[in-house]
């Protein structure tokens, strides 16, 4: 701990990655306001659908239609200054979440309730790409591992934060679609100043390291340019490896994510006061107990690394946790799921801080936006595709222990699997 400690010191001196840090930050908590204005309403909460596949759909129509275009953003993201699409993007969300806070305060649903929220997490993705492809320019190599660890857990944890203030802004304001209104434009100001932090770096301080002033891009210029970055990345056999591996983790906890809801849901009913409770209360201690997780991975994973290596540590984190999440999970009674999500969120923290760091040492900076639009691409379809073929093999109640030994197994192949690739 101490050597953490002293690595994150030595990454708060640098002002560069503390602006950068803090527009992360600034923009990420804007996130979680934005999302608990949208959870106010049926259009974008899944947990209200009556099956697990109306569940399933949920989460697709949230997810998938921003997810296709992060390859595309990324071919932007190699051409264009960084700071420039930060700034931009953050200046764009908060306009486009006031058109959102209209909509829902007018009771407007339907197609353009849809299209006017998927469009502000459709420049989402232009945002936590570049901070993942900026953030090599803000701190040594040798620093990665902490910087990743540091960047992405106190984001999460932001965004968590962000969600917690907006309910309880939402005592204030009041229920309904004009305080959901109300919550939703309130996520324009921090977007505004993260854009207002981020304008402190010079155009090209963040990359790319070759900057293309032009921004005129032809459909084959962008196809060319996914062609080539899949080429480079392909090359790499660590950066295969890693994104490969994180692939398959996320279509292992698409499946512990539907089931989850669907447990408290429907089997977990609420029954008064008790210290592990059912229903959205229950629910609400599994999310809590997996940021616990998280936390706590990013205080161990940097020390981890340094002793053990990245490769070792990823292959622990799969092997092992995965055979500790579904032994937990076994009994299927709220204790034991609660629990479980920490040991969740400790193995999926753990490895998304070294793939994050395998692709930033790996990758060339060109290249970089490319990558990680990618990356995210895939970290979001697998786990919508996940939770589609597990609607149609889980009941309604969420009860399932072949599958939940199956996803158990399927960690440890995915360990093994990536100790060969990587050897």
């Amino acid at each position: 701990m101490q050597g953490s400690g002293t690595t994150v010191r030595h990454l708060l001196r640098r002002g560069d990655f503390r602006r950068l840090l803090a527009t992360r930050l600034l923009s990420q908590f804007g996130d979680g306001v934005f999302q608990a204005a949208l959870a106010g309403t049926v259009l974008f909460n899944p947990q209200r659908a009556a099956d697990p596949v109306d569940v399933a759909a949920g989460f697709a129509v949230l997810l998938l239609p921003y997810s296709l275009v992060g390859p595309f953003a990324g071919v932007w993201l190699d051409r264009w200054s960084r700071r420039q699409v930060l700034l931009r993007a953050n200046v764009v969300r908060a306009g486009m979440v006031a058109v959102v806070a209209a909509l829902v305060a007018g009771g407007v649903e339907g197609t353009a309730f849809y299209a006017a929220g998927l469009a502000v997490f459709s420049v989402n993705r232009f945002v936590l790409s570049a901070l993942s492809a900026a953030l090599p320019h803000t701190t040594d190599a040798p620093s990665l591992v902490s910087a990743n660890a540091l960047s992405t857990t106190s984001g999460a944890v932001v965004t968590v934060v962000g969600g917690g203030a907006a309910l309880g802004l939402l005592s204030v304001v009041g229920a309904g679609d004009g305080g959901y209104g109300a919550l939703a434009l309130a996520s324009a100001l921090p977007y505004l100043a993260a854009a207002a932090v981020v304008s402190g770096f010079s155009r090209g301080h963040l990359g790319p390291d070759h900057l293309t002033r032009s921004a005129r891009l032809s459909l084959l210029d962008v196809a060319a340019g996914l062609v080539a970055g899949a080429r480079h990345v392909w090359g790499i056999r660590p950066a295969t490896a890693a994104l490969t591996a994180l692939t398959l983790h996320r279509l292992c906890y698409g499946v512990l994510t539907l089931m989850t809801l669907l447990l408290y849901r429907n089997s977990f009913p609420a029954r008064g006061w008790t210290f592990f409770p059912g229903g959205l209360v229950g629910l609400g201690q599994v999310v809590a107990a997996g940021a616990v997780g998280t936390l706590l991975a990013a205080m161990v994973t940097p020390s981890a690394v340094r002793r053990i290596g990245k490769r070792r540590w990823v292959v622990l984190l799969l092997t092992v946790g995965g055979l500790a999440q579904m032994l937990l999970s076994l009994p299927l009674v709220p204790p034991a799921i609660v629990l479980a999500g920490l040991v969740l969120g400790f193995l999926s923290q753990g490895v998304k801080i070294c793939v994050d760091t395998t692709l930033q040492e790996t990758v060339e900076d060109d290249f970089r936006g490319r990558v990680f639009a990618v990356y995210d691409t895939l970290f979001n379809v697998a786990f919508v595709v996940a939770l589609v073929l597990a609607a149609f093999v889980l009941p309604a109640s969420g009860i399932s222990y072949p599958l939940l030994v199956g996803v158990g197994a399927g960690y440890v192949l995915i360990g093994l699997n990536y100790a060969r690739a990587t050897r």
